[in-house]
Parts: structure tokens; sequence; C-alpha cells
């Protein structure tokens, strides 16, 4: 089948290579040129393990393109994904539709025949309804069928999500929308692939929804993290007797400094959103978001506690500054506000990341000094802090580290080490939920 997909960002990216290794011929279009420019001389605008070679081999093969021009793509399409940005809106927090209604009308001057144009952004529960107008009023002879169908990756297994999904949800109740659809998703059914048919606005709720969910539960064992380092509880054993209760499931109750990232913060204020302007507020989630924003900022007071109250004229070494290992993505990671508290409260940053350095450098202080290695991090400085979990810091030489550093205090907001082997290496160790030694 021909594909056109409008965006490539994250998932407009991602998901066109996986059509395209599909055996479909999809042909990705950007507004931006120097995007489409980098991406035809073979380089990857974001970092996502095996993208580029998946890219290139489709590339190869004649079964993935890039162009700005949208025209001819859409009129040849049968299928057109919308995969453009929805950002939090700035002043009040809904979801900016604007790239999409930009897509639906460019679209309606170009499609050609029957056309099923499937909303893949991240929208609020109605807009299909509203992407649908705006392609009739656009072109009354339009002759197309206005689907949803919310991607669910994880960033860093994005290629392995999208061909081994947990499920497809399709928003549509046309049957030759439903019958593109199943042709097109067709090479996964050897995976046993379950697809749900919805209601369109079902399945725009159901992304909203799962995102939700999961953000609570990041949440909730946070706050429980918290009671557990007053009352001597470990979180980790904790999460993992609740864990094994199949009705909650071990994912996502990993405590730590908050979520962060391109989903979680900006699908949970625009849930919240909706839900105010339905009347049926939201109060788990608002609460959800207030704690994450909070608890951000405090983990700074974590990294002044263990070193004695004070990070006045301090170094401090921040390890990870991406929201999550395996990307270069920046986005509310909490190590943005980590490390603006850390320099409020009179410490200096040194910092290192294996892959978003460059980033971050748009998102953090000038005055953050960027390292090359873990161990240049830790060089001089009177405490390191882990903030991402990759996994070139779960191994750490912890003899070379502590003769770098000007004193051996490790915070540890992932809980990659064992209390007592770090007690063993002779560092005042501070985790998350797990107490102090």
């Amino acid at each position: 089948m021909r594909i056109a997909m409008i965006g490539t960002g994250y998932v407009g990216l991602v998901s066109g290579a996986c059509f395209a290794d599909f055996g479909h011929h999809v042909t990705c279009v950007d507004k931006a040129a120097n995007k489409i420019e980098a991406l035809l001389r073979g380089e990857i605008p974001i970092y996502e393990p095996g993208l580029d070679a998946l890219v290139a081999a489709n590339v190869k093969a004649g079964r993935l393109e890039f162009t700005t021009d949208l025209a001819d793509p859409v009129a040849k399409a049968d299928a057109v994904f919308i995969a453009v940005g929805t950002p939090s809106r700035r002043g009040d927090g809904h979801a900016d539709l604007s790239y999409v209604h930009a897509a639906a009308r460019e679209i309606a001057a170009n499609v050609n025949g029957f056309t099923v144009v499937i909303t893949k952004s991240t929208v609020p529960v109605g807009t299909g309804d509203d992407v649908e107008r705006i392609i009739k009023e656009a072109n009354p002879a339009a002759d197309v069928a206005v689907a949803s169908n919310p991607e669910f990756l994880r960033e860093g297994a994005a290629i392995r999500d999208f061909k081994h999904p947990d499920r497809i949800v399709v928003g549509t109740e046309d049957d030759r929308a439903q019958k593109v659809i199943a042709e097109i998703y067709r090479p996964l059914y050897l995976n046993q692939a379950p697809i749900m048919y919805t209601g369109r606005r079902t399945a725009e709720l159901i992304k909203y929804a799962a995102n939700a969910f999961l953000a609570t539960k990041i949440t909730f064992i946070n706050e429980i993290a918290d009671l557990a380092e007053r009352t001597g509880a470990d979180v980790q054993d904790v999460a993992r007797g609740i864990g094994l209760d199949n009705r909650i499931g071990a994912k996502f109750l990993h405590a730590g400094p908050g979520f962060g990232g391109s989903c979680f913060p900006k699908d949970t204020r625009a849930l919240v959103k909706t839900g105010q302007d339905h009347e049926a507020p939201l109060r788990i989630v608002e609460a959800v978001l207030t704690v994450n924003d909070n608890r951000k900022r405090a983990m700074a007071r974590k990294v002044q506690h263990a070193l004695g109250g004070s990070l006045r004229g301090k170094t401090v070494g921040v390890l990870g500054l991406t929201f999550k290992p395996n990307t270069d993505d920046m986005r509310e990671a909490p190590s943005i506000p980590l490390i603006t508290a850390l320099q409020d409260l009179g410490a200096t940053v040194q910092a290192y990341d294996p892959v978003g350095m460059e980033q971050a450098k748009a998102e953090l202080p000038a005055s953050v000094t960027y390292c090359d290695d873990a161990y240049a991090c830790a060089t001089g400085a009177d405490a390191l802090v882990i903030v991402t979990e990759w996994e070139q810091f779960r191994a750490l030489d912890l003899a070379q580290l502590k003769a770098k550093m000007k004193q051996p205090v490790m915070v540890d907001l992932r809980n990659v080490y064992r209390p007592d082997e770090m007690e063993k290496a002779g560092f005042t160790y501070e985790s998350v939920g797990r107490g102090r030694i």
C-alpha cells in the first residue's frame, strides 16, 4: 500500500520506517527543509537504537522516501497518517492542535480518490471530528474516512514496540477504513497482535487514559518511597511485593526523581484540561501532576541533605541528563529542574550524558560544565548524582570514582547500586526510598 506520513518527528519517523519495513511504500513529509535534507543524507535527527539502520535499509530498497512536498504523496496515498507535534499550548496546558489542523487543510487540498486519514498524533477527544470537518469544509468532494490510531511506543524501545505491540487501537466505524488499516498492519498478524476496533473518540481517550494511568503508577511509588525513607522500609521490596500481584503488575513501579519526556507531562495536562472542559474533573490526575512537579525540584534538597545541609561553594557531578536511557530526548527531563535548583542553592554543576549533551545545552543554564565521561564528571566533585539509569552507570569503578572525588558522596536517584556495596566502597550514599548510610 502507499502511505503518506505527515511529520518526521519521533512518532512519524519510527512509524514510517516500520511501515516501510512491512513492505509498504512510505513517503515521509515535513515542512522543515533542513530535517528532510538531513534524512536524505542518511542523518537521523533523533537517537533511537536501530532506527538509523532501519531507515537506511528501506531507503535503499526504495520503500521509504522523504520530501517537503505534500501534494504528490497525499494524492497517491491509500492512507495518510497525521503524526505532527501536539505540544502543550502555552498558558493553559491544552494540547496545541494547530499543526494537526494545518495538516488536515493541506490533505483536503490534495487528496485524490478514497483515502483514509489517520491521526497518529496524541490528540484530545473529539480531534478526529475536527479533522473530518476541516477536510469536508475545505473540499466537500473529498472521499475520505478519518480514523484514530494512537501510538504506544516507548522511547529507546520503539522499533520493537511497533513490531511486537501489546495492542493496536483503531478508532473508526467505517468499514472501508477498517479494511485499509487491517491491510496496513497485516504483516503483524504472524505475531498475533490484537487489533482493537473502537469508536474514534474512544480510541483518542484510550491513549490519554493509558499515559495518565502509567504516570499515576510512577507518582504513587514515588510517594511510597518517601514514606519508606521515613519509616525504615525498602521501597524496592515494597514495589516487588505489590508488583507480584497480577492485578497491579511490576512495570512503572520504580521510584525515582519523577517522570518526564515528551508524553506523560503534556498528555496528563491535556487530559486534565479536557476533564475540566467537560465538567468531569480528574482529581487523581491533577494530584499526579502537582506531586510530580514538586518532586523534581525536591531532589536537589536530597543532594543538599547528603552534603550536610549546604551546597554553597560545592561542586556536584550529574550523571545522566535525558529523561530516560537510550534516547537523547530532554523534554521535561528531571535533570532540568534538579540542576536549576542545585545552582539556586549555590552549587557548581558538571554533567555527563552518553548521547544527550548537545540537546541538553539548549535546555540547561550556560554555566553547566559538560564532561567527557562519568569519571571526568566525578573529578573534584563533592557529590555525584545519578539521574538517568544509563547502562554505562550501572557498573562504575567505585574505587576510581572515589579517588577522583573531593568527598565520596553519591546520591542515587535511580537506586542503581546497593547500599551495602556503597558502604563497603567507603561512600556516603543516599538513594530513593531506602534510607541513608
